[in-house]
């Protein structure tokens, strides 16, 4: 088995044991999430050497940049980003925009289907038709879905693995 097996194989392991996590604890541990770029960092400079660092710091920094703006404007958790940054560093830097941007995606669509669930949808596309109108940010209702902690970590997963089924087609 060489290097890009263990680092697919290790990957799956950090980013389901974090949604399995995040979806019971609420909450991404700290250890997990050093331990998986440390891990993702050994892997790199097994397979490629020296010239594999900077390709591994691409990927983090581009990780962590892509996620950072929801978790300046509140709308994502500190775990989520640095998450997102360790997937980087198994990705690499088109690796991780690609997983990050289909995180969102299967974010959004997740986040959807829970407010579907709880019968909201339609309160929630008004609220925001009525801030975007108003320019202003109105604040949910205390009952509102919206307020609820979303684990993101499954949509990080979902995205890590479709960026991966999205290669073959992508070429």
């Amino acid at each position: 088995m060489s290097y890009p097996y263990f680092s697919i194989i290790a990957l799956s392991l950090f980013v389901s044991l974090a949604a399995v996590w995040d979806c019971a604890f609420k909450k991404i541990p700290n250890i997990l999430v050093f331990t998986g770029i440390l891990a993702s960092f050994l892997l790199y400079v097994l397979d490629k050497g020296a010239s594999g660092v900077s390709n591994f710091l691409l990927g983090v920094l581009v990780g962590f940049s892509t996620f950072f703006p929801f978790y300046f404007f509140k709308g994502m958790a500190a775990g989520d980003v640095k998450l997102m940054a360790m997937v980087g560093g198994y990705l690499g830097p088109l690796g991780a925009f690609e997983a990050a941007l289909l995180a969102l995606v299967a974010g959004s669509i997740l986040g959807s289907l829970i407010l579907i669930h709880k019968g909201q949808l339609a309160r929630f596309v008004k609220r925001y038709w009525m801030m975007l109108g108003l320019r202003t940010y109105i604040e949910p209702e205390p009952d509102d879905a919206s307020r609820q902690r979303f684990p993101f970590a499954v949509a990080i997963l979902v995205g890590t693995f479709a960026s991966y089924l999205w290669k073959p087609f992508a070429q």
